[in-house]
């Protein structure tokens, strides 16, 4: 009989502890939960089982994903149909060139649709944005005055020779349309000069072919080419970028339809 009543207060003894033991755990919790509503504030269902998720911008018509000219100021167009290019990945990651024949320059871009560099260029002495007819086949004696254009278009630029062994780069096989560095052969053309004055309206004077600073050919487009290969985009100059590049569109008007 003693040892039973030994072990009966054991247990109650035990059963007290645990009493205990459990309003301090719920004493702990209490004190955890006011101390964390003062830290962070009531806990809502919103922000006690769900993550909200951040709302990022609208991008801004101000920023646009496009071309990097640096320093240098485009025309309005060329800046158009290089963010396009960018935009859209026209040019399937390879590097790209944007020929603007109004303002006669030329500007090379890496992949990423940053400037490698630019330059002035000299360009076909007919104004115009066609080729004409056969006329890769014809001899340059017997091209026409304005059958000498510089044609406008999306090209593949491809390493080469001409028949006289020097290297350039092709724009239009087809059509004997290449860049290359400048000649100054025959003098009363006065290549050099051309390229040299302030304006691009002396830059005319090629049977089609892109003229090019021989430094900026062999330093700059040359082994652009090379490396990543290049698309070639010849803005037109009798009619729009629209009627000229199939899936061309104009970055910013699109980056502000898709804000509203």
């Amino acid at each position: 009989m003693m040892r039973f009543k030994e072990e009966l207060a054991t247990d109650e003894r035990a059963e007290f502890h645990g009493a205990i033991r459990k309003v301090l755990l719920l004493v702990a919790v209490v004190v955890v939960l006011v101390l964390w509503s003062l830290i962070k504030g009531p806990l809502s269902p919103s922000s006690s089982h769900t993550t909200q998720p951040s709302q990022s911008p609208a991008p801004s018509a101000s920023r646009l994903v496009g071309a990097n000219f640096g320093v240098h100021k485009p025309s309005p167009e060329a800046r158009k149909v290089a963010n396009w290019v960018v935009h859209s990945g026209d040019h399937k990651n390879m590097s790209f060139v944007v020929v603007d024949k109004k303002d006669a320059k030329v500007y090379v871009f890496n992949p990423r649709g940053e400037l490698k560099d630019a330059s002035v260029a000299l360009l076909g002495a007919a104004h115009g944005d066609d080729s004409a007819p056969g006329i890769g086949d014809k001899p340059l004696s017997q091209v026409l005055p304005d059958e000498k254009t510089t044609p406008a278009g999306r090209f593949i630029a491809e390493l080469g020779m001409n028949t006289k062994g020097e290297d350039i780069v092709w724009v239009d096989y087809d059509a004997a349309v290449s860049m290359h560095r400048v000649r100054a052969n025959v003098k009363a053309e006065q290549r050099l000069e051309r390229l040299a004055s302030a304006t691009p309206d002396d830059n005319r004077i090629s049977f089609g072919c892109i003229n090019l600073p021989p430094q900026f050919y062999e330093n700059t487009l040359k082994p652009t080419v090379q490396l990543t290969g290049a698309v070639v985009y010849v803005l037109p100059e009798t009619r729009s970028p629209g009627e000229t590049f199939a899936a061309y569109y104009d970055v910013e008007t699109r980056l502000k339809l898709a804000q509203r």
